[in-house]
């Protein structure tokens, strides 16, 4: 990871299995967001053992209208954690958004997200949810993270209890940090949270909406029983 400066910053994002025209997707909000602030943006996309609707199709496309493109892609599906972290890995300009493939967040989200960061008063922009993001959430989607909210507040002492807000910014004293979770899955977003709290790395929470019509990946229960020893790990992480 080169740490350096520019009129530029990173997004990354991780792809496992996403929906058909995710490419398209991507080259939408990635103009919207270059038109919106007039800055060069890098963009990493780091392919998570996709078994569909990624090929080299979708890839040259985005390269065509993307020169800032760094694709990394590998065969096993590893997590999302173990996604973004090789993807941190690779940026060379700071700060750092990261977010899901579809941007799920508003285009005033991501941007809130950014300039929060860029400011350079805080190392870390966390994205925080209100109720209004549960309304049209799938009823076990919503179950299980409003008890993963409740039980990190319960539990630990932590920045946000928020933990699993699927977008937040860095620099590069945050990626560092981000660079020494080790969860793989589903709560590895709560291990980096936790971290800023040890660390003390200076965080802002920031108000974030999800776009209408968004199309919710299902919850793997598998994965989910897995999660709960790295839950232990994560309490145990010092």
């Amino acid at each position: 990871m080169t740490m350096q400066t520019s009129q530029s910053f990173t997004i990354v994002l991780p792809c496992y299995n996403p929906i058909i025209g995710w490419e398209e997707t991507v080259v939408d909000v990635y103009q919207e967001l270059k038109k919106r602030l007039a800055i060069e943006i890098d963009l990493v996309i780091v392919n998570d053992g996709s078994t569909k609707n990624v090929s080299r199709k979708e890839i040259d496309y985005l390269e065509s209208k993307i020169p800032l493109l760094k694709y990394i892609s590998y065969a096993e599906n590893r997590g999302k954690g173990y996604a973004l972290r090789k993807g941190v890995e690779n940026v060379q300009n700071f700060p750092v958004v990261y977010t899901d493939i579809d941007f799920p967040y508003t285009t005033e989200s991501f941007l809130s997200i950014y300039k929060t960061v860029n400011q350079g008063k805080v190392d870390v922009a966390l994205g925080n949810r209100d109720q209004s993001y549960y309304e049209n959430t799938p009823l076990v989607r919503k179950l299980i993270s409003q008890t993963l909210r409740a039980s990190f507040k319960f539990f630990l002492k932590l920045p946000t209890d928020d933990t699993q807000c699927g977008i937040k910014g860095f620099n590069e004293k945050g990626a560092l940090l981000f660079l020494t979770t080790t969860i793989d899955r589903f709560l590895f977003d709560l291990e980096f949270v936790k971290l800023i709290g040890k660390r003390k790395l200076k965080y802002s929470t920031v108000h974030v909406d999800l776009k209408p019509n968004i199309v919710f990946s299902k919850v793997n229960p598998k994965i989910l029983a897995k999660e709960s020893f790295n839950f232990l790990k994560v309490l145990m992480r010092k």
